[in-house]
């Protein structure tokens, strides 16, 4: 049965899912490691080591260029991406995993509107539905949360981060789906680490914390499920359709709410099971359309 699945699906879509499942649980050891008192800017510097290395030496197996080809892109992808991850990273660390996941996952309405202009590509009607409907739930989830009479509320600098850093991915994506035409994914992949780590650093300045032993575990699993992510959704992208591929990424809210709620002890609220119920349902849509 799951190898009929499996057949019947594109490999777009499974790679998309992979890179979902590695970016949540990439989330929840940041969220983690931030309570152990390690700064923002330190992880996404120690992301960007355990990222580098990777990347290198999967480059170095496949014996191509380390400088790539479209250096101008390529530099702006990293550039891009590491200001889009310092915004996420400061959401997930002060908001639930849940609620900062669903806001940060506007990127993919981002990306089927910048790919529209700079792409030149066409939004399908499978495409728009499932937009609409995930945002139906993105609504019902953050909605009580942005009530004046609500009893949860959360910091509108931690939304407005999500927010950002949502518009920094979907920018990032964009020129990886351009840069697939001309760069390898593990080219494309490395030069995220390789402007991260100083741009990191030098904001990071003396704020530095020397990391514990269960501390340091956790950066380096935050670098290796980063690696899982991005090779995924470069994978993904390369696949198909930049707006058709990144709606798949709306499942990273469903495993976030299921770590939250097993790991962090976040219960998720009747309205945040609901809107996520909407965004399953929306990704079916996108896979079945067809069908």
């Amino acid at each position: 049965m799951f190898t009929t699945i499996k057949n019947s699906m594109p490999m777009s879509v499974w790679y998309m899912l992979i890179s979902a499942l590695g970016f949540a649980l990439m989330a929840a050891c940041v969220k983690e490691v931030s309570g152990l008192g390690i700064p923002v800017l330190e992880i996404v510097a120690a992301r960007a080591i355990v990222s580098g290395i990777i990347s290198y030496a999967d480059i170095k197996r496949k014996k191509i260029s380390l400088w790539g080809h479209n250096k101008t892109l390529l530099i702006a992808r990293g550039t891009v991406g590491s200001f889009a991850l310092m915004f996420v990273y400061y959401a997930v660390t002060t908001l639930p995993l849940a609620e900062a996941t669903v806001l940060q996952y506007l990127h993919p309405v981002f990306t089927a509107v910048l790919a529209v202009f700079f792409l030149k590509e066409t939004i399908q009607r499978s495409t728009i539905t499932c937009i609409a409907i995930s945002l139906l739930g993105l609504f019902i989830i953050i909605q009580p949360n942005l009530q004046l009479d609500s009893i949860v509320h959360y910091p509108w600098i931690s939304i407005g981060s999500a927010v950002m850093g949502a518009l920094g991915s979907a920018i990032a994506y964009v020129i990886i789906k351009k840069l697939t035409k001309t760069d390898d994914s593990s080219v494309i992949i490395f030069y995220f680490p390789l402007i991260a780590f100083p741009i990191s650093m030098i904001m990071l300045g003396s704020d530095f914390v020397m990391p514990s032993l269960a501390a340091t575990g956790l950066l380096i699993l935050v670098g290796i499920f980063t690696q899982v992510g991005q090779v995924g959704l470069t994978k993904a992208l390369h696949s198909a359709d930049a707006n058709k591929a990144t709606a798949y990424a709306y499942v990273q809210v469903l495993f976030s709410v299921f770590i939250g709620w097993a790991y962090f002890s976040e219960v998720p609220m009747a309205t945040t099971i609901m809107g996520g119920g909407l965004i399953m349902v929306g990704a079916l849509i996108n896979v079945l359309w067809k069908r």
